[in-house]
């Protein structure tokens, strides 16, 4: 009778221990970076999960990449519901498909610079983590831009009107719906996949971040770059399983949001401005500190196509969204991120 006892009141007590906040150690993290071959990861992500949460939170850490695991678009991050791994740094516009909310964060054409770009994520950032929660069950991290989403492309182009009739790989639906509006094709291929597309034909332009592209090939297989931020920033955003959130301490969730603001998100901020100008230096002849230049010409920005960014935004990337999501998360972003561009959602 007094084992019985014993036993039932060891089980409540685990009960009771769970529910009163009582966490259990998380020894090792499973983590995947973004692209291996760009900045960000190089010097921001790896070094954080490999050395700095090893060495400040005692934590093990595994460290792969999306070009290494090859699972597209939302997968990647389902897998961590079902305990594959426990942290992803992705594209939200990769996730997109799978929760259209998140769309807000980056539409085409809401800013061009990165001081209002900031001020938009800021903005957005407590309904961005409301939209993770619920439709991934994982707790948001951070939120780094990629260098502005320019154009590249392998057929001679003069401005937005010659996209006509082109096929270009966008990263999202939303991208996509941009060129769709200035009668090109929207095509959607995984970031690695692009160069070779490029080369064959099978796209003639593609939309990335210019020292990403820089980076990974583009220049190599395209001829004419367009350095109009056309596709917003490319948003990379870095989540938590919301499971192994709740397993760590609160002083270790406090280390954790501390140590990332810190030691990736701030920084990371503040390279891309330097690297937008960078790549577009590296593509084009000039002085680059990041390899060889290339040679691509550099198309010039007209005020007019400035104007039809904004005029695209409106009248067909904000609509098209509108359809996918709820009235409630227009509201939310009119409120929030339409409050700091001065553009409102109808």
């Amino acid at each position: 009778m007094r084992l019985t006892m014993k036993i039932t009141l060891l089980t409540w007590l685990g009960i009771v221990l769970s529910c009163s906040g009582v966490h259990a150690d998380v020894d090792k993290l499973r983590v995947v970076g973004t692209w291996s071959s760009l900045t960000l990861f190089k010097n921001f992500e790896k070094p954080f999960w490999t050395e700095t949460v090893p060495q400040e939170l005692g934590i093990e850490t595994t460290m792969t990449s999306l070009g290494q695991v090859k699972l597209k678009g939302p997968a990647v991050v389902r897998q961590m519901d079902m305990g594959v791994f426990d942290v992803v740094h992705t594209v939200a516009d990769y996730i997109v498909s799978d929760s259209p909310d998140l769309s807000g964060l980056d539409l085409p054409g809401v800013t061009t610079d990165i001081a209002t770009a900031k001020k938009t994520v800021e903005a957005y950032r407590p309904a961005l983590e409301e939209y993770l929660a619920r439709d991934f069950n994982v707790k948001l991290l951070s939120v780094v831009p990629y260098p502005a989403q320019v154009l590249f492309c392998r057929v001679e182009i003069g401005g937005l009107d010659d996209l006509k009739g082109k096929k270009i790989r966008a990263s999202g639906w939303t991208t996509s719906e941009f060129v769709t509006a200035l009668g090109a094709t929207g095509v959607t291929m995984s970031f690695s996949e692009v160069p070779q597309s490029l080369q064959r034909g099978v796209v003639d332009c593609g939309i990335t971040g210019s020292l990403s592209g820089y980076s990974a090939g583009w220049g190599e297989v395209s001829n004419y770059i367009y350095p109009l931020p056309v596709g917003g920033w490319d948003y990379t955003i870095g989540v938590i399983s919301m499971n192994t959130w709740n397993k760590l301490s609160a002083e270790q969730q406090e280390t954790l949001q501390t140590l990332i603001v810190e030691k990736l998100e701030t920084p990371g901020w503040a390279v891309t401005e330097k690297e937008t100008l960078e790549g577009v230096a590296c593509l084009t002849g000039k002085e680059c500190p990041h390899g060889d230049p290339q040679n691509l010409t550099e198309v010039p920005i007209t005020d007019e196509d400035r104007k039809k960014v904004q005029e695209v935004l409106v009248n067909s990337v904000l609509p098209a969204w509108a359809e996918k999501v709820s009235p409630e998360t227009i509201t939310t972003w009119n409120d929030t991120i339409g409050q700091v561009v001065g553009i409102q959602s109808r």
